[in-house]
């Protein structure tokens, strides 16, 4: 789940390029694409993990179904990301395109043995899964600890800072989507994006209310930073 969740100014590796796949001291690696129509599961929870994978275009979510039937989204995987990088050997989520979508992929195999003979592979490699940890470990205090209009508030600033230099902030996900992923209901998910709108924090291109524009940064944050 390599996501970008803090305002951490650090350059963090997002591509196959930031891995070191096109450094001089590296053999020609085989990347692959494929493409997966909206709602296509890419793998399942608890299937090999032989594989890892890049974003070209669209969008992931990594979801896991809980005993009663609810699902937990853990992750959503823009353009750029990285996902599917384990610590064992089989897939701990359910990944599934949320619109249509293409990936690179590459053998998880090929790059640990690229990584055995160049450090900056190793590294990047380490530092993605300390990001790794660091989100899961946001998104635990998010669930734990935050009210639900501070939580809407800190996804709409992690999407902001996810999509940088963007005037208006398109979302790919649904609301639902995004109840699941902040361990709300559809409802309040709406009425708290409905009360950063009456606030005068954000405002709504278009019908679907899918495209955001941020009319006041530092007022959201305040309140995300609420406890």
């Amino acid at each position: 789940m390599f996501v970008h969740t803090t305002t951490d100014p650090r350059h963090r590796p997002n591509s196959l390029r930031d891995l070191g796949m096109t450094s001089g001291s590296n053999p020609a690696v085989s990347l692959s694409e494929s493409f997966y129509k909206k709602g296509t599961e890419i793998y399942g929870d608890k299937e090999p993990a032989d594989y890892v994978y890049q974003v070209k275009a669209g969008a992931v979510r990594s979801y896991k179904l809980l005993a009663d039937g609810r699902r937990q989204i853990g992750a959503f995987h823009l353009t750029g990301d990285i996902f599917g990088l384990e610590n064992g050997s089989s897939h701990r989520f359910t990944a599934e395109a949320i619109v249509d979508t293409t990936v690179r992929l590459i053998r998880r195999q090929t790059l640990e043995t690229v990584a055995d003979s160049d450090p900056m592979v190793a590294n990047n490699l380490l530092d993605m899964t300390t990001n790794n940890l660091q989100h899961a470990e946001d998104h635990m205090l998010l669930l734990g600890r935050k009210t639900s209009l501070e939580r809407v508030a800190a996804f709409v600033l992690e999407m902001d800072q996810r999509l940088t230099g963007a005037e208006v902030i398109a979302l790919p996900m649904s609301r639902r989507d995004i109840a699941d992923y902040l361990g709300l209901t559809l409802e309040t998910v709406s009425r708290a994006l409905s009360r950063l709108h009456e606030l005068g924090v954000i405002e709504f291109l278009g019908n679907t209310q899918r495209q955001i524009v941020l009319s006041d940064r530092q007022k959201l944050a305040t309140i995300d930073l609420q406890d």
